[in-house]
């Protein structure tokens, strides 16, 4: 059902000084920016050969990456997996009784669909994801 890792998010509460950092300090190239409405959240990518890392920075004080930054710190916050068909992927999870945030496709970004499985699955939030391109003509 997963393909590849898609990449590694990170909270942070300031998406400049971030960026800064990640390209200064660790040399990594940043890749583009994104606001991602139907997740109140700014994104920015840092493009890796391997596995791509994500900045994500809250646009409110009641979004829930501002509620997790308040209670655990700036950090890992999610890892996101590809999957290729995104429906039939939610439908395998629920029938095995996974315990989904999402139980059906979200707007991600890059035109991605997006949905989460609760962090008490697996100690770590897990989004599933599903490039652009690789829709299938229902969704």
């Amino acid at each position: 059902m997963f393909t590849n890792i898609d990449h590694m998010a990170i909270c942070v509460k300031n998406l400049n000084e971030s960026i800064k950092k990640y390209e200064g300090d660790l040399g990594l190239s940043y890749s583009y920016r994104e606001i991602v409405d139907d997740q109140g959240v700014e994104v920015a990518f840092f493009k890796t050969n391997k596995i791509n890392i994500e900045l994500i920075q809250p646009l409110s004080s009641t979004n829930p990456v501002h509620k997790y930054i308040e209670k655990k710190g700036e950090g890992l916050h999610h890892i996101a997996f590809q999957v290729d068909d995104i429906e039939k992927s939610l439908l395998e999870l629920k029938k095995r009784q996974f315990n989904l945030i999402h139980h059906s496709p979200r707007n991600g970004s890059e035109g991605s669909k997006v949905a989460f499985i609760h962090p008490k699955q697996f100690g770590v939030l897990i989004e599933i994801v599903q490039k652009r391109g690789e829709f299938n003509e229902q969704v």
